[in-house]
């Protein structure tokens, strides 16, 4: 039998495999899609839904039983139908987005105002804290993104529209699904 490297977190180390399995393993077809994870999915052009595999994603949701606990990140996949992204917002944490099958337009800027704003079609995009970024799919298929924040309990949206701001956690008070 090959020999343990690394030691089990103690959460995990009393557990048999099919626990371990039931707690650590996610699959899609299992999962229900959340249109109401963010504030601004409720507006016509920024609406998608969020799958949620480990912790709670960028929405500050944190009570699916169904996602996989996180520990230093979390995971969502994301369905963002034609024409809809995601208003401008920042995080406090690194966020990665892998788009699956297609592209979106992207873009970052360092403040609210841009100079000039920089969109790009990307497939992949690695957002340091503190930079405004979104998205939009301006194709004609939805797409899949999976997006990876780098931490375990994230915080709401800090979007940077200031209406959007101040109503962030009203979807906090509506049930995860």
């Amino acid at each position: 039998m090959p020999a343990a490297r690394h030691p089990m977190p103690p959460e995990i180390a009393a557990l048999s495999l099919e626990d371990i399995a039931e707690r650590y393993i996610g699959r899609f077809r299992d999962k229900v899609p959340d249109w109401q994870a963010f504030e601004d999915a409720k507006i016509d052009g920024y609406r998608r839904a969020q799958h949620r595999f480990i912790g709670a994603g960028g929405s500050g949701k944190h009570d699916d039983p169904t996602a996989i606990p996180p520990r230093g990140f979390t995971l969502s996949i994301v369905l963002v139908p034609p024409g809809q992204g995601n208003a401008p917002t920042r995080t406090r944490w690194k966020r990665c987005s892998l788009c699956c099958k297609a592209n979106l337009l992207c873009s970052c800027r360092t403040r609210t105002a841009p100079d000039r704003p920089d969109p790009r079609a990307v497939e992949i995009i690695a957002c340091p804290p503190g930079v405004i970024h979104g998205f939009q799919n301006d194709g004609t298929e939805p797409v899949y993104m999976q997006v990876m924040l780098g931490r375990g309990r994230p915080d709401s949206m800090g979007y940077a529209d200031d209406d959007l701001y101040r109503r962030r956690q009203g979807h906090l008070n509506k049930g995860t699904v």
